[in-house]
């Protein structure tokens, strides 16, 4: 970054960059300015008080800088970078592309300009493409766990969960006996969440609950970990057992209209047209009359029984 610069101009080359990315962009002209004073066909120069002019709103002013940013130091990835994301603020996506692809070739194992061209691909459903991308930036960076989910979701989204299952899993082993620590529970449980999900997906059910059953003490959101567990145990068919987690998930959220249109499915109780009869209309009455005493501020219980008492008219 910033070639061919003495120390004081490549640290103010260093404050452009900073400005813009704290938004500070009048801070950044004035010393993209003070270099061009002693440096007037500085490329990268040039590009970045160009992107930096794009963002107050002076675009062909901006477009012009940073061609001729480019046009002064073709073998710059800043440049091309640059160039990139000033086509992406426009949505000219396809651009952006060529431009990420053109600065990579200069600096292959740059993270930041790879992990631009990643999210484009995947916007683009570039997905071979965006596998690949995600492996480069695993391989430079495989102690990041963001790499590894980015990685997975890449085959995922790619149609093959069971490789994304097996990316995961590969991260885990790579894990000690007690991770995570407290500030990473959150997003460790998260991932569990998603490997889960995945594994339903592959149709796994068994393996899946066995590992949801397993991790509970890993998985900080309570909520989102009975969603996932009653899930589970009615797509294995264990109604009885699934009626007993939707009522948990009842005392926990009974404003949730969901978890009432469970219920009713778990004990035979709920048709997609609506047409019951007498005796299963009589049977939800009663069953959301005492729902109702049990959840007497929720308004959702309120609903239903009125619905089904409308219904029974």
């Amino acid at each position: 970054m910033a070639t061919s610069l003495p120390p004081k101009e490549a640290n103010l080359f260093k404050l452009i960059v900073k400005s813009y990315e704290t938004k500070q962009y009048k801070k950044g002209i004035k010393a993209a300015d003070a270099i061009l004073k002693k440096f007037p066909d500085h490329g990268e120069t040039l590009s970045m008080k160009g992107l930096t002019l794009n963002c107050m709103d002076r675009k062909s002013e901006a477009y012009e800088l940073v061609r001729q940013g480019l046009k002064n130091d073709l073998k710059s990835h800043v440049c091309w970078h640059v160039f990139g994301l000033l086509y992406r603020s426009d949505r000219e996506y396809r651009e952006a592309i060529k431009c990420y692809r053109n600065a990579l070739r200069i600096d292959p194992d740059n993270i930041e300009i790879l992990r631009d061209l990643s999210l484009l691909q995947a916007q683009m459903r570039d997905l071979s493409g965006f596998v690949e991308t995600r492996q480069q930036l695993l391989t430079l960076k495989p102690n990041h766990r963001l790499n590894w989910i980015g990685f997975s979701v890449a085959h995922h989204l790619n149609s093959n969960a069971s490789k994304a299952v097996e990316i995961l899993e590969a991260y885990e082993g790579t894990l000690e006996n007690d991770y995570p620590p407290d500030n990473e529970r959150g997003e460790h449980g998260e991932m569990i969440l998603y490997k889960i999900s995945l594994l339903e997906e592959c149709g796994f059910l068994d393996k899946a609950l066995e590992e949801l059953r397993q991790n509970e003490s890993k998985i900080v959101d309570k909520l989102a970990f009975k969603e996932q567990e009653v899930l589970l145990v009615v797509k294995l068919g264990h109604l009885e057992e699934a009626e007993s987690l939707y009522r948990i998930l009842l005392s926990m959220n009974p404003d949730d209209y969901s978890y009432y249109e469970g219920l009713q499915k778990c004990v035979g109780l709920y048709l997609e047209d609506g047409k019951y009869s007498a005796d299963q209309i009589d049977q939800l009455v009663s069953l959301y009359e005492t729902l109702g005493q049990q959840y007497k501020w929720s308004s959702a219980v309120k609903v239903t029984l009125f619905v089904v008492v409308i219904a029974s008219h």
